[in-house]
């Protein structure tokens, strides 16, 4: 049987590329009909950069929740006039890896997500998001390049 799809999901980092992304993913879901997720992840190794320096877990918790409010506010504010987001989405961790963990654990998701661009020996070294998300994804992915 078909994967269906059944929301549109923008992975948001905050940067010029992924807001390019949730245009993008603004545009298809006004086209479709299908509602607009916004995700983004709290880094993983931002917290234990921030655990290291003695961070108190209710601060981590608070650190977390303004990163996403900042993320998903601009993301709101990009695609305003287009459509309107239905649900946010918070994770924390590797970026990469929750964003498939998300997919599997949600089936008929189309994934809408932004390529930062780095530099080729940087992207063959360390990898890219998007390149691993597309890599063990299993739905439809849209990768924008700005």
């Amino acid at each position: 049987m078909a994967n269906v799809t059944s929301s549109i999901v923008v992975a948001c980092d905050g940067s010029e590329e992924s807001l390019h992304a949730a245009k993008m993913a603004a545009e298809l879901s006004k086209a479709t009909g299908h509602p607009l997720k916004l995700l983004t992840v709290f880094p993983g190794s931002k917290v234990e950069r921030m655990v290291i320096s003695g961070v108190w877990p209710s601060d981590l918790e608070e650190e977390q929740k303004d990163f996403g409010r900042k993320v998903f506010d601009a993301v709101k504010e990009a695609v305003r006039g287009q459509a309107d987001p239905t649900e946010e989405i918070l994770l924390k961790g590797e970026p990469a890896h929750e964003i498939i963990e998300y997919l599997q654990a949600n089936p008929g998701i189309h994934l809408v997500l932004g390529r930062r661009g780095h530099s080729m020996v940087r992207s063959l070294t360390l990898g890219s998001i998007s390149e691993k998300v597309v890599r063990h994804a299993t739905g439809p992915i849209t990768v924008v390049s700005a």
